[in-house]
């Protein structure tokens, strides 16, 4: 009876969270801060943790959340609106909408390609949005074009906002960032290659539409696949997401302009959504990709491919301590210049005055930026001290002891379910990381299972969640303006969203029975 207990006492801060989030419909925000309060006083007065622990907990949680999570997703949105200040963007846009009169490789192209960079490279929704825009500029349907993009921004989002989510879980649960990470692509690559003809059905009403289109979408998920694999098994989390997006834009862009004229009348874009731009010199395409050049070039700089510099840069860096009860401390070590948060500032910066853009006006943008996130700045610091108090009492250990107790080895297939959720109610993969990732490793060594296997199942889940999570639902109406339209979206996507986790989770469970057991 106790443990029994237990477990919906350690259950309870969860459950209060998805009820204010989900049922109030209270601000993530101040559900978060709520929660946090809550869970306080619950391992204080059931977990008996030391006052002290929980200063030190929310602190260092607090911290972590600023950095390095806070900053990359700043310095991320600031170079999309640095970009979108000088208009460069829209010089990309146009361009993307220019290269095929082929409905079905538009949508592979500014869905998946464009909308994969923009996760890589910004995320907080801009993936989801600006493609919407753009397909429905080209005269696609409002609601097809809002479920193709929402269904198209799920795997990426696994190394979204240069890798964050992958980068924030291994350090969190203590696991090597590469092996982390290719085990995540590993996980994720049967969507990698099926979720292209999803989104060719999805606009095309059905099978028919990928007559004609097969091997130009199997080349979409291919090469998105291999060099994402590649990137993160050799340089970590923060390069995978550009390096698929960006081959697969070039190998879909070079093979959809070979078919321009061939298209049958079925699948052709109307002369007057087509978007007829004069061809852009190399120097005005390098200044519009400038800011996004430099971030790549930056992150791969510091990156293991240069030993030397990687080194130099994470010299300069500071410790901050936690203090125990007794005589240990929490160490968090904050890394001035190598957190990829600054890296794309800087990059920012630099690439921003390339573009045309002055001092002052860059520093009005990071002002509104920094007025945009103010409440996810506060939801993201209240999750990680969130999960570092859960951690630090043992309320995530309860749990998962008493999760695994309930579900014996059947956990394995589970395992995404629990990211998805993560992801559902933050909205957020990287948040589903802090809450849950820590339990999946717990859940991993008492069923001696490889802890990378489950901390990826988190994140593999998580993609899947994004795409019903409420914060998602909200973007795709804005961008369609389909006020009060929400629930066609919703419903539109649900199928595919569990479609999506059933496959996931049998995949990973009888994967790890048939081959790791």
């Amino acid at each position: 009876m106790q443990e029994y207990l237990m477990f919906a006492l350690a259950l309870s801060p969860l459950l209060l969270m998805v009820f204010l989030i989900l049922k109030v419909k209270m601000p993530i925000h101040y559900a978060v801060l709520i929660s946090l309060a809550f869970t306080s006083a619950l391992t204080v007065i059931f977990w008996k943790m030391p006052a002290r622990n929980l200063q030190a907990a929310i602190g260092y949680g607090a911290i972590k959340g600023l950095w390095p999570i806070v900053i990359v997703i700043l310095g991320a949105i600031f170079s999309y609106n640095v970009m979108q200040a000088t208009k460069t963007l829209d010089i990309l846009r146009d361009v993307l909408a220019s290269i095929s009169d082929d409905k079905r490789i538009q949508v592979l192209l500014i869905a998946w390609c464009f909308g994969g960079f923009l996760e890589a490279a910004a995320g907080y929704g801009t993936a989801v949005a600006i493609p919407i825009g753009i397909l429905i500029a080209l005269g696609f349907d409002p609601l097809k074009a809002a479920i193709a993009s929402l269904v198209a921004n799920t795997v990426p989002t696994a190394f979204g906002a240069v890798g964050i989510p992958v980068s924030i879980l291994a350090e969190q649960v203590n696991l090597p960032v590469y092996t982390l990470g290719g085990t995540i692509i590993l996980q994720l690559a049967l969507f990698n290659i099926l979720l292209p003809f999803v989104i060719i059905c999805i606009i095309g009403g059905g099978l028919k539409a990928i007559r004609g289109v097969f091997w130009i979408t199997l080349l979409c998920g291919v090469t998105t696949l291999i060099p994402q694999y590649f990137v993160a098994i050799y340089l970590g989390a923060e390069l995978p997401a550009f390096a698929g997006s960006l081959v697969s834009l070039f190998a879909i862009a070079i093979a959809g302009r070979s078919r321009n004229g061939k298209t049958v009348p079925q699948w052709r874009i109307e002369a007057h959504h087509s978007r007829d731009t004069p061809p852009r010199s190399a120097k005005v395409l390098c200044k519009a990709g400038a800011i996004y050049m430099l971030i790549f070039t930056f992150i791969l700089l510091c990156s293991p491919l240069f030993p030397s510099i990687k080194t130099a840069v994470s010299h300069v860096a500071s410790v901050l301590h936690f203090p125990l009860a007794g005589s240990e401390a929490m160490a968090l070590k904050v890394e001035w210049i190598a957190t990829p948060g600054v890296l794309i500032i800087f990059a920012t910066i630099i690439g921003g005055f390339i573009q045309g853009a002055t001092a002052r006006g860059m520093l009005v943008v990071f002002a509104r930026t920094l007025f945009q996130l103010r409440n996810s700045i506060i939801a993201i610091m209240a999750i990680v001290a969130l999960a570092t108090v859960m951690d630090l009492s043992g309320l995530i250990s309860t749990l998962a002891q008493s999760i695994v107790d309930l579900t014996g080895g059947a956990y394995v297939f589970i395992a995404p379910v629990i990211g998805a959720l993560g992801t559902f109610i933050t909205g957020s993969d990287t948040n589903s990381n802090v809450l849950f990732g820590k339990l999946q490793t717990i859940a991993a060594g008492k069923l001696n299972i490889d802890p990378n296997w489950l901390a990826a199942a988190n994140t593999s889940g998580a993609t899947g969640g994004k795409m019903i999570s409420p914060q998602s639902i909200a973007i795709a109406v804005s961008a369609t303006r389909m006020e009060g339209q929400a629930n066609q979206i919703m419903s539109g996507t649900m199928k595919y969203c569990f479609a999506y986790i059933i496959i996931l989770g049998l995949k990973i469970g009888l994967f790890y029975y048939w081959f790791m057991a």
